[in-house]
């Protein structure tokens, strides 16, 4: 295995960048002036795109592009098959929600995602140097589209297996998503998710023994000690999301910014009562409940997510964080409220100095 900074450079070298950090895509959460002040600084923004329609994506990889360098990925989910409805199982929901917001009506729960194949065609009209994955891997046909533009395929994967997978289906790096991660599991099979979660520090090097492309370490990692673990282990670079949320650039509510700084690692929880789909949140009130043996079982994707929606949309405008979407890593309470300019190149600059001392 080749020395961790050197790995390093080469990584920024093929992929344009002065430091081998990049922003991760967080669907909620697109703020492009966190993604510019990044890539400006040298790193790699990001926008989750999952719930975007082809013209805002669009629009949003434009403002990027005015604003920086342009070194930006733009991240999608592959779809997972249309979720199986019970009505009885959503008005149990519907219920318990009732406890925590405004009545939610049946017909909340009849949602349309964005079309996937016209999002597909909007990120290659972006045309940004990346484009990534997760919870599977994107059809043949996507894959060679974007290696005909030049545009490099991050695949983020949760298991060996996956890593494996998305190796052989043509990406050129692979982003080892450990268990400590805020947002969404990226496990490709949605009902093992929770089975599977396997830690950072368990998953990245096994995950570099097994493929022969560049691993991307990401969850549990926002100051330089994380970075610097994350390179001994095999990293090429590291994906960082939670510990950037704190930046002025991100536009996080207030209250989801204060309860991070309030977070230790035992404070987060695994939990699909906000989407459907599992993903790591701060360990609020609802949260709490909706894990109790007598509160329903949450509905699929994104029907959850569709009922849960009058809910977060009241909690954020009355400042609750206990009825919040609170994404939140395990290391959130290493998040720091400064310019997101300032943290990247600081947490770079004590990475490489503990590196060379290595």
């Amino acid at each position: 295995m080749t020395q961790p900074l050197a790995r390093a450079q080469s990584f920024c070298d093929r992929f344009g960048l002065r430091m081998p950090i990049l922003l991760a895509p967080m669907a909620g959460v697109p703020a492009p002036a966190l993604s510019a002040a990044i890539a400006n600084a040298g790193g790699l923004g990001a926008c989750g795109a999952l719930l975007m329609q082809p013209a805002a994506i669009q629009a949003w990889a434009s403002t990027v592009r005015a604003q920086s360098n342009g070194a930006f990925q733009l991240n999608l989910w592959i779809p997972d098959p249309p979720p199986l409805r019970d009505p009885a199982r959503e008005a149990a929901v519907r219920a318990f929600l009732g406890q925590f917001g405004p009545e939610v009506p049946a017909e909340a729960a009849d949602t349309t995602p964005p079309d996937f194949a016209a999002q597909c065609d909007a990120l290659l009209a972006a045309g940004p140097p990346m484009i990534s994955s997760i919870m599977g891997l994107y059809p043949p046909d996507f894959v060679a589209a974007m290696k005909a533009r030049g545009i490099a395929w991050f695949a983020t994967v949760t298991t060996v297996a996956e890593a494996r997978a998305a190796e052989a289906a043509g990406a050129d790096v692979v982003v080892a998503q450990g268990m400590e991660a805020g947002g969404h599991r990226g496990r490709f099979d949605a009902s093992q998710a929770e089975r599977d979660a396997v830690g950072l520090f368990a998953l990245l090097p096994a995950v570099a023994d097994a493929v022969h492309i560049p691993v991307v370490a990401t969850g549990g990692i926002a100051d330089a000690r994380g970075i610097t673990a994350a390179f001994a282990l095999g990293a090429s670079a590291v994906q960082i999301g939670t510990g950037f949320l704190r930046c002025p650039e991100t536009g996080l509510h207030p209250a989801w910014a204060a309860g991070l700084a309030a977070t230790p690692p035992e404070g987060t929880i695994l939990t699909r009562a906000f989407s459907g789909r599992a993903g790591r949140s701060i360990s609020t009130e609802y949260a709490r409940l909706a894990a109790e043996a007598a509160a329903p079982i949450p509905a699929p994707y994104p029907v959850q997510r569709a009922l849960t929606q009058a809910m977060r949309d009241a909690a954020a405008k009355a400042g609750d964080l206990d009825r919040m979407q609170a994404w939140a890593g395990q290391a959130a309470g290493l998040a720091r409220a400064e310019p997101a300019g300032m943290l990247i190149n600081r947490m770079w600059d004590e990475a490489r100095a503990m590196l060379g001392r290595a």
